[in-house]
């Protein structure tokens, strides 16, 4: 089997292969490259996500893709549909602004929240007009708010929002999905195959070859 792979990689020639390695380096630049413009012209860390479940249906359901837009100086409203992501949690959440409330920075925010340090304020707004603002969020599909999953967060600060959901393309996610989800099936009917393959045998079996012995 290796004699033939390396006939076939003669056949092919070393500049064919660089070029194949060429070209595909190629195609990941590019895509880093439009993503890294999406993040600096959005003024988000991931201006593009993938609904995972259907906890904001029926407006968005699972494998929708979403954009977004992070913008410092725009105060969230009831009603918005914002992406989160929770401290120790990898994966963010899409729900709907349920309450916001905007303290004053006169008020330690810390009073409210269970952050050990307030959020610094904007180099473009004066201090005395710098509002911290708390947010409480809810999928539409749910029966309850999201306190249950902020993992002893009280509310939701503007640290913890990654974006304001501007657009979307239903399904179309659902290929990096299909992509995460394949090594996982992949992992599993290996792991029943190897069951299989280890289970005892039958008493019939045994039966049989000690009859034989």
């Amino acid at each position: 089997m290796l004699i033939e792979e390396v006939r076939a990689f003669q056949r092919l020639g070393l500049r064919h292969v660089l070029l194949q390695v060429l070209s595909f380096a190629s195609v990941i630049s590019s895509g880093l490259m439009i993503w890294k413009g999406l993040a600096i012209i959005t003024s988000c860390e991931s201006p593009i996500v993938v609904v995972l479940s259907g906890s904001m249906e029926p407006a968005f359901h699972r494998g929708d893709l979403l954009f977004l837009t992070q913008d410092s100086s725009e105060q969230y409203k009831t009603g918005d549909i914002a992406v989160y992501k929770i401290p120790g949690v990898d994966i963010p959440i899409v729900h709907r602004v349920l309450e916001t409330h905007d303290v004053p920075p006169t008020i330690d925010i810390r009073r409210y929240t269970r952050s050990m340090t307030q959020p610094e304020p904007s180099a473009n707004v004066d201090s005395s007009e710098q509002y911290s603002q708390l947010l409480l969020t809810k999928g539409d599909n749910n029966s309850v708010d999201d306190i249950v999953i902020y993992r002893g967060l009280e509310w939701l600060e503007r640290k913890h929002i990654v974006g304001k959901v501007r657009g979307s393309l239903p399904y179309v996610g659902y290929v990096t999905i299909a992509m995460h989800s394949l090594p996982k099936q992949l992992s599993s009917a290996r792991e029943r195959a190897f069951g299989k393959s280890k289970s005892p045998r039958s008493p019939t079996t045994r039966t049989h070859r000690d009859g034989g012995s």
